[in-house]
């Protein structure tokens, strides 16, 4: 892939700002859309995908 990782920095970067400062539009939509696509080719997506399991099955082994 030729994304950098300086590309996601900057669509996470400009995601935090909108939802900060404009909330979130459609337009906002589109480019949290794109930052989940480029992070979800990125060398940091296994690692992600591992903590939401680890954090998903956390929460299923808590008993009411």
């Amino acid at each position: 892939m030729a994304l950098s990782i300086s590309a996601v920095v900057l669509l996470a970067i400009i995601v935090f700002l909108l939802v900060k400062k404009s909330g979130l539009k459609a337009g906002h939509a589109v480019v949290c859309v794109l930052f989940g696509f480029y992070l979800a080719s990125s060398t940091i997506a296994p690692t992600i995908s591992e903590v939401t399991s680890n954090i998903a099955g956390m929460i299923g082994d808590i008993k009411f």
